[in-house]
């Protein structure tokens, strides 16, 4: 059976740590680990960003990421290790807001289970932004714009399990 740590950071105490997600999921038996990390981009629906704050609702997500987490090992096998932090408070651009690794004996399940953890994350997580502007604004994003296009490619793909 393979092993599952999600978590929240309060990225004001500790960044996230991308090797420590690689670490924990390379080992025997796995032959393929996948490792993706979300960073704050500089821009958004056309205005130009300077950070985001990451507000959390920690025991209802750290709930939802366990029970995402679980899902993609009924999908693409127990076997997999998953890793699954997001942070929590205020990020610069460039700064790392997920980081998901996943630990699996062929790389094809790694792929899809790493791809099926961060689009279930945007749509399904209590997890908002507030997004803050060069212009000296800010906005609550509005959630997954950019998601849906890749739902329906996602869906298609997460019917085809394969080991």
């Amino acid at each position: 059976m393979g092993k599952i740590f999600v978590d929240v950071w309060d990225v004001s105490q500790q960044p996230l740590d991308s090797m420590a997600g690689l670490k924990y999921v390379t080992e025997m038996p796995n032959g393929a680990e996948t490792l993706f990390i979300g960073t704050v981009r500089n821009h958004n629906l056309g205005k130009k960003v300077l950070g985001i704050s990451y507000d959390v609702f920690i025991p209802l997500a750290k709930q939802n990421f366990l029970e995402i987490c679980q899902e993609a090992q009924a999908k693409w096998g127990d076997d997999l290790d998953l890793y699954l932090v997001h942070a929590q408070g205020k990020l610069d651009i460039g700064g790392v807001s997920i980081v998901i690794a996943v630990g699996s004996p062929h790389r094809d399940e790694a792929f899809k289970a790493c791809r099926y953890l961060i689009e279930e994350v945007k749509h399904r997580a209590p997890v908002w932004k507030l997004e803050h502007y060069a212009d000296g604004d800010s906005e609550w994003s509005k959630g997954c714009e950019l998601c849906s296009n890749t739902h329906a490619i996602h869906a298609h793909d997460i019917a085809d399990k394969t080991h």
